[in-house]
């Protein structure tokens, strides 16, 4: 049975994204600095390996899943000469059955969980996999981000920042399609939920705080991430962005 990415061209997708994709490279690079040795990767929901060169650098191995067989041929093709990438046309479930157990240092998991409804059960399937000490790169799409809070508040909604259960985005049409779920997560409940699986925050970024259509056309690339690179810290309090990223790391018991 084909994957649901398998017939959609998602790496068409980052086309004229080159802002929202350069702020996720700038946050997993800025969570990197915390970890002081990588040895072994293992990305979940890679892709077509868009993200590969954010962290390649700084590893020995790395094993990038996907539940697409479409995506990951973009991937070998993209990668054909590198030697460290291995590739697993895998769901994150099924991971830990085709490969070691406690073997990596870092796991990397972006633009992944708003398809997940059972996110305590990916987050205990990462911890598996993890060795001790290991780290977890994780991005969720924020329900409560400035935009959507304001938007709320307009409509009369002032709970809406309070309110811990996710929210998934799509259309009704959507829905009655049975498309994948796109969700959108509280940050309250990310963090409760990875500890509650065994791993203590290191760190948060708040990411793509200025996406704008208007901006993007206004500003060159390189002065827009300039900018978002000096906000992804100190706007991590209020959650600011739509997108967050945590790094976490694999409790010692």
């Amino acid at each position: 049975m084909p994957a649901a990415y398998d017939n959609y061209d998602y790496p068409s997708y980052w086309d004229n994204r080159d802002y929202e994709h350069g702020s996720e490279v700038e946050a997993i690079k800025t969570l990197l600095e915390n970890i002081s040795k990588v040895k072994k990767v293992i990305e979940i929901g890679g892709g077509f390996g868009r993200l590969i060169p954010s962290y390649s650098f700084r590893v020995k191995k790395i094993i990038l899943t996907d539940p697409s067989a479409k995506l990951l041929s973009n991937a070998r093709k993209k990668y054909k000469d590198s030697k460290k990438i291995k590739f697993l046309q895998s769901t994150l479930e099924n991971v830990p059955k085709v490969v070691k157990q406690r073997d990596f240092d870092l796991a990397i998991m972006v633009r992944v969980l708003h398809h997940i409804e059972d996110i305590d059960s990916a987050f205990e399937t990462i911890h598996k996999l993890l060795d001790k000490n290991g780290y977890f790169i994780l991005e969720f799409a924020n329900k409560r981000h400035v935009k959507a809070t304001i938007r709320h508040f307009l409509g009369g909604d002032i709970t809406y920042p309070m309110e811990i259960h996710p929210v998934d985005i799509r259309s009704k049409k959507s829905v009655r399609a049975n498309t994948l779920p796109f969700i959108n997560f509280h940050p309250d409940q990310i963090m409760q939920c990875l500890q509650t699986a065994g791993f203590d925050i290191i760190q948060t970024l708040s990411v793509s705080n200025i996406r704008s259509s208007f901006l993007k056309r206004m500003f060159p690339l390189k002065f827009l991430l300039d900018i978002e690179k000096l906000l992804q810290k100190p706007l991590s309090g209020i959650k600011f962005g739509p997108s967050v990223f945590v790094l976490a790391r694999k409790r010692v018991n």
